[in-house]
């Protein structure tokens, strides 16, 4: 079993290397309908397996053509990181489809829509009561402590 630190660093490094065969090694017309990024790979810790997560930004049907392209492109990239990578096995790659990206904007654009709707005097209001709460609570526990 490898060490922690070292299942980082072969996880960065195939990282790195698929992220620039992305870019110029797969010749898949797949897998340029949506724009593909690697945005983490989770390695075993015997370096058997390798997770390959890509965010692809595109419709749903690009997306589905890109995760076929990637997965039909499987056998070439494991060939590639024997190749560029020196370990004693090269680890079975899968890729997965990652999306939190999509998922961290709509709820960032959820929240933003809730602080539109709430008017600010309503947020004013609560401020107010919650001082009055905390200042309720903080004269009773002083009348506690006199007694």
């Amino acid at each position: 079993m490898a060490t922690s630190r070292r299942v980082s660093r072969v996880s960065e490094l195939i990282k790195r290397e698929v992220s620039q065969m992305l870019l110029s090694g797969i010749k898949d017309d797949r897998v340029g309908t949506g724009m593909v990024s690697v945005t983490d790979v989770d390695v075993s810790g015997d370096l058997q397996h390798a997770k390959v997560f890509v965010s692809i930004y595109g419709s749903d049907e690009a997306r589905e053509e890109t995760m076929a392209g990637l997965k039909s492109a499987t056998g070439y990239v494991r060939s590639e990181l024997g190749q560029r990578v020196r370990l004693r096995r090269t680890p079975e790659v899968i890729f997965v489809e990652d999306r939190s990206i999509e998922r961290g904007t709509r709820v960032l654009s959820l929240i933003n829509q809730l602080s539109q709707d709430r008017k600010p005097d309503d947020a004013a209001a609560e401020i107010d009561q919650d001082a009055d709460d905390w200042e309720q609570d903080l004269v009773g526990a002083e009348d506690e402590d006199e007694d």
